[in-house]
């Protein structure tokens, strides 16, 4: 079984969210992307609090192919900074078909 990951990802809108999960699925870099309700983000970004509505994915792929996936978001992405983190998904508690079956639809 190879290493599974989530990738935390978020968009500016639901248009985008979907183009990036599409692609991703579409390209075999992810084996599922889920796409969240609206959800308001407060951050500070060039000296000045910001709050914006954005649109949270869940990108499910393999350590492996981590580095595509990651370049492929930054150019499908129309933010300069894309928030886009990568959580390790232990074995341990998780249904072992569930991380055979993203291992299988990712290619690395």
């Amino acid at each position: 079984m190879s290493d599974i990951i989530f990738l935390y990802v978020t968009a500016p809108d639901p248009e985008t969210a979907r183009q990036i999960a599409r692609t991703l699925v579409a390209e075999k870099l992810a084996a599922c992307v889920n796409i969240s309700s609206p959800m308001t983000s407060i951050y500070e970004w060039e000296g000045a609090l910001e709050e914006t509505v954005e649109i949270a994915l869940i990108v499910k792929t393999t350590a492996a192919a981590a580095t595509r996936v990651t370049d492929r978001i930054n150019a499908l992405h129309p933010y300069d900074t894309p928030c886009i983190a990568a959580l390790p998904v232990s074995a341990h508690g998780s249904a072992p078909a569930f991380l055979d079956w993203v291992a299988q639809a990712t290619n690395p």
